[in-house]
């Protein structure tokens, strides 16, 4: 089993930044594709950002692209999500998951997810 923790959510104004981590308790992090999902009430989780197992390649929606950006520390069992830029419409639990393919991060079919934390952006 493998447990995930995110933190650094939190209410922030529009145009306002926020880093969110999650801690992985596993001594196979680096076998794991990691991505970020989002969920706004009333809406599917939605896709946000996944990355490589080593860290060398990333891939972001649409929506977030320029603003977002994921990163990984193996060492530390760490995946992260900078976020600049906040939108109103950013506005969302943040979970993060593990996966195994880059080419099917997109879809919500991760092995195992976090409990999410809250961004809240305000106009």
């Amino acid at each position: 089993q493998v447990q995930l923790v995110e933190s650094g959510g939190g209410l922030v104004q529009a145009g306002g930044s926020l880093r969110l981590s999650c801690a992985a308790s596993t001594r196979t992090f680096s076998s794991y594709v990691m991505g970020w999902f989002r969920q706004a009430p009333g809406k599917e989780r939605e896709f946000v950002a996944a990355i490589s197992r080593s860290g060398g390649s990333t891939y972001y929606v649409d929506s977030v692209k320029g603003r977002f950006t994921i990163s990984r520390d193996n060492a530390q069992n760490s995946v992260y999500l900078q976020m600049n830029s906040l939108k109103p419409e950013d506005t969302a639990v943040y979970y993060c998951g593990t996966t195994f393919k880059m080419w099917t991060a997109h879809r919500p079919d991760y092995t195992y997810w976090g409990q999410g934390t809250q961004v809240t952006v305000s106009s």
